[in-house]
């Protein structure tokens, strides 16, 4: 092992940020399923054998590339990714548990759009772990523009970047529909409380939605055209179907998927989600002008 070497793997917008970021304060590695022109690009075999590595792989293939890829060698993790596994509603600190002890994980949350990010604005962001040795150990590779906060809160960062995206595309949607000010503003609250509900049903503390893992990063995300799953909420409002928004999209939105896992977990545990529930059903094709007649009537 590389001891103080660090890695970012997975090259996307979010991955190279993260590398961005990292490299103006120390050499730091990337790697990815593909080749990248990339400063210090090297093979996975390569990042792996650093001793801290962020991971930016999206949610739904972190299981299968563990199994195929990653060999515990008392590494330090930090997971940049923010989703639930739509097969199995498994949350993603549930998986890496069964490859990486909680000791030697964490999980970053906050709002933080990569290309500002990358512009080396002002961005807070939290590490969620058990561990706050681990928190400290990452925090000297971060430059001063990612003031750093620490939570142990993991389940709680982990249901709000996930259950945000889903919001963001409701927001999207609610926008898309021309609903305005006053119907956005709402949609953003109740859904702040919808996602609390759920947390709070898995254990995770109220604070962690009010902080910056969870208003932060709902009120970044529900509102700008930079999200993703904002941009494919506007899109579902002109009745495009999900195929279509996707295509021309090119990048991964977690949110379809997490609206998936957070609609069986709420069928499932007997949770009251009536935003994720819709956004869920205009996925699977259901006109959201009755998604909206439905929520008012509800």
């Amino acid at each position: 092992m590389k001891k103080g070497h660090i890695a970012v793997i997975g090259a996307g917008k979010w991955g190279q940020a993260l590398h961005y970021a990292l490299n103006t304060k120390q050499d730091t590695f990337i790697s990815s399923r593909t080749t990248r022109n990339l400063k210090q690009f090297v093979t996975l075999k390569e990042a792996l054998e650093c001793e801290y590595l962020i991971i930016t792989i999206p949610s739904q293939e972190i299981r299968t590339w563990l199994k195929q890829n990653f060999v515990y060698k008392n590494q330090k993790i930090l997971v940049a990714s923010k989703g639930i596994e739509a097969k199995t509603g498994m949350f993603l600190n549930d998986i890496y548990e069964k490859f990486v002890p909680s000791s030697n994980i964490g999980f970053i949350s906050g709002p933080s759009f990569a290309s500002e990010v990358i512009q080396r604005l002002p961005t807070a962001i939290v590490i969620n772990s058990k561990s706050k040795k681990l928190y400290s150990e990452f925090k000297k590779f971060f430059p001063n523009f990612l003031k750093l906060y620490y939570s142990e809160d993991v389940i709680g960062a982990e249901i709000a970047g996930a259950y945000k995206n889903v919001l963001a595309i409701a927001s999207g949607i609610c926008e898309g529909l021309n609903l305005g000010n006053n119907a956005r503003a709402s949609l953003i609250s109740r859904g702040l409380v919808e996602m609390q509900r759920f947390g709070q049903y898995f254990g995770a503390k109220q604070s962690s939605f009010i902080g910056l893992s969870g208003a932060g990063d709902l009120f970044l995300t529900a509102s700008s055209t930079l999200s993703r799953n904002y941009r494919v909420g506007l899109e579902l409002a002109k009745n495009k179907t999900l195929d279509e928004i996707l295509e021309d999209l090119g990048e991964v939105a977690e949110g379809v998927k997490t609206a998936q896992a957070i609609n069986h977990l709420s069928t499932d545990n007997g949770i009251y989600t009536p935003i994720a529930l819709e956004v869920y059903k205009i996925i699977e094709g259901k006109n959201p002008k009755d998604s909206l007649n439905d929520l008012l009537n509800s």
